[in-house]
């Protein structure tokens, strides 16, 4: 594997952790999971509520699309655009 390679492998999205937690306030409901994708010193957390599978897909997704969108020569931080 080249260097450039290894970089970009590097410098991906991953679903870093995902934790049980307790439902957000004012939110009822059971099976509550926060999870963490992380690129470097970059973290997005996000909570879900489901199994943890379900979860674990969301997160793993999530993390594809901004691989994609930066492979695009997109911004993962920038809200999409919008056509008029």
């Amino acid at each position: 594997m080249s260097d450039e390679t290894e970089k970009l492998l590097e410098r991906q999205f991953h679903v870093t952790s995902i934790e049980k937690i307790d439902p957000p306030a004012g939110i009822s409901g059971e099976n509550w999971y926060q999870y963490t994708i992380g690129e470097g010193d970059s973290a997005i957390t996000g909570k879900r509520a489901g199994s943890l599978k379900s979860v674990k897909l969301h997160a793993e997704e999530f993390a594809e699309n901004l691989n994609r969108r930066a492979a695009l020569g997109y911004s993962a931080y920038a809200a999409r655009r919008t056509q008029k």
